[in-house]
């Protein structure tokens, strides 16, 4: 299961965290942009570049502290088709260093359409009987609140090509409570759509006993976190909300299971941005700041595992 893969990598390196790959130009040091532009113009054609210059620095200097990137779609399609290269690119470098790549696309439509953003990101295009992977990544965020109708062609792709997804159940920002909260017959809706997530999944159990459909559950509400990890023990957890968004260590703990897997968190800014918050960093050393907040967060999370 494509789940394993990512299990088993986390405990290669003891870290279950996730790089959140969603750069913005101003992210970007100086020094990079000026010389994609300098090349290409100030154009998308040079953001891109300058994006795919950073992303690739900072996978150098992770894939063997983190072991994988999440790297947010909407932040390359922001500079077109050239943003949207950089999205491929960055999948397939990140690969080339042993790091599982989940893509946040958070897609969500049914029937024929459903299968088309399943193609693009986790399976394979025909071209004149030719299957060319679009994207490639190993896992993809999925919003489930469509129903089966919505998943199902997901799941058919993680069967045949060995890959997974993470459904929106209780994310982690401030008004997640206005639906998600809700309740039908007693249970709030988050907790419904973890059990979809369950069944969904019941087909595809891995080694490690977690399926290939996993739930994505915020770090800031850990009351409710802690309960949806008793109640789906068979739901590995994408964790979103630690550090900029206000979660904490200690609170992510209830994430895990008894053997200190189930979970994976996922921090983006403090990683992609440590450069601009320590003292006296030259912007030249960003990626080995971004190695240092990794190994931070690494140790933060595990002293509470």
């Amino acid at each position: 299961m494509s789940l394993d893969r990512l299990i088993k990598r986390i405990d290669e390196l003891k870290n279950p965290s996730v790089a959140g790959l969603d750069p913005r130009l101003e992210y970007v040091p100086r020094f990079i942009q000026d010389a994609c532009f300098l090349e290409y113009g100030r154009t998308l054609e040079g953001a891109a570049a300058a994006l795919l210059a950073f992303n690739k620095a900072l996978i150098d200097a992770l894939y063997d502290v983190v072991p994988a990137i999440k790297p947010q779609a909407a932040y390359y399609e922001m500079y077109g088709w050239q943003g949207v290269r950089t999205l491929a690119e960055t999948i397939c470098y990140a690969q080339e260093k042993g790091m599982f790549v989940m893509t946040d696309g958070k897609r969500n439509d049914i029937g024929a359409t459903m299968t088309a953003y399943a193609t693009a990101h986790l399976g394979k295009t025909d071209v004149d009987g030719i299957s060319l992977d679009a994207f490639g990544a190993d896992a993809l965020t999925v919003n489930g609140y469509l129903g089966t109708d919505g998943i199902q062609p997901l799941l058919d792709m993680c069967v045949q090509y060995d890959k997974g997804i993470f459904v929106l159940a209780k994310t982690s920002n401030p008004s997640s409570g206005e639906l998600q909260d809700r309740e039908i017959d007693g249970k709030p809706v988050y907790e419904i759509m973890g059990e979809m997530c369950e069944n969904w999944g019941a087909d595809q159990i891995g080694a490690y006993g977690y399926s290939s459909v996993g739930a994505v559950v915020g770090a800031t509400y850990p009351e409710q976190l802690a309960a949806l990890r008793k109640k789906l023990p068979h739901t590995m957890f994408l964790v979103p909300g630690y550090g900029a968004q206000g979660g904490g260590a200690q609170g992510v703990a209830g994430a895990f299971d008894a053997n200190g897997r189930g979970a994976v968190v996922n921090s983006s800014r403090a990683i992609m941005c440590a450069w601009k918050k320590e003292p006296d960093c030259l912007e030249t050393d960003f990626a080995q700041a971004a190695r240092r907040e990794a190994i931070r967060m690494r140790d933060d999370i595990t002293a509470y595992l």
